[in-house]
């Protein structure tokens, strides 16, 4: 088992799970933060009910941290990888391999930006100013005031905006990836997954923006 995880499609199958993670952890984050048009307390509740639950908080956590380590490993990993494997084929870089290479350096310049940018910002909310309010008789960290006060910076929303719309860009890509990597995508389904990798992020990215824009605008 351990050499099937060292071998190029262990890493490609490591690579599928972790990206899977992480784009239901965005799914599943962009809906919750939605209850923000509900009302304040909605979103308050909703983050309290997620603090308070440590097994659940923690083995998010947990998870989230071995599928980023793991995808960003595998992806280095396997970069080199090819690199090599190119060289050794045809003696250095040819012409014809720079569509994917250009696209391989793509990928990587959106990962990392929006691995800077999902860093920065649970940060952000996570270790950022606490505010307290009750909801229902229940004194808990008030999220929507700390998410008004963040939303009205022009300079974050910004780039804010900039990296939502480069994970939309990481996310149609990465799914589409997924099906590939558990060796799913079989030609004849490749339209339906492209489609469906775009529908998806399309609207876990605009799930996310709508809210620094209803923020900005409402408040």
């Amino acid at each position: 088992m351990l050499n099937f995880f060292k071998s190029s499609v262990g890493k490609k199958y490591l690579m599928g799970l972790s990206g899977l993670v992480w784009a239901g952890f965005v799914a599943g984050h962009m809906a919750g933060n939605m209850t923000i048009f509900i009302s304040k307390e909605a979103y308050n509740a909703y983050g309290h009910a997620i603090v308070s639950n440590k097994l659940l908080l923690y083995g998010t956590e947990g998870a989230l941290i071995w599928a980023l380590i793991t995808h960003v490993v595998c992806a280095i990993s396997l970069s080199f990888s090819n690199k090599k494997s190119k060289g050794a084929v045809h003696g250095g870089s040819p012409n014809g391999s720079k569509g994917a290479n250009l696209g391989s350096t793509w990928m990587a310049i959106q990962g990392s930006v929006v691995l800077a940018f999902v860093i920065l910002h649970l940060a952000t909310f996570k270790y950022g100013t606490h505010y307290e309010t009750t909801v229902d008789g229940v004194v808990m960290r008030d999220l929507a005031k700390l998410m008004i006060e963040v939303f009205q910076q022009p300079g974050y929303i910004a780039w804010y905006v900039v990296s939502l719309i480069l994970l939309g860009i990481h996310l149609s890509h990465g799914v589409r990836s997924i099906f590939q990597s558990f060796g799913l995508l079989h030609p004849a389904y490749q339209p339906i997954i492209r489609k469906a990798a775009i529908g998806y992020s399309v609207v876990v990215a605009g799930g996310f923006l709508s809210q620094p824009i209803f923020v900005f605008l409402m408040n």
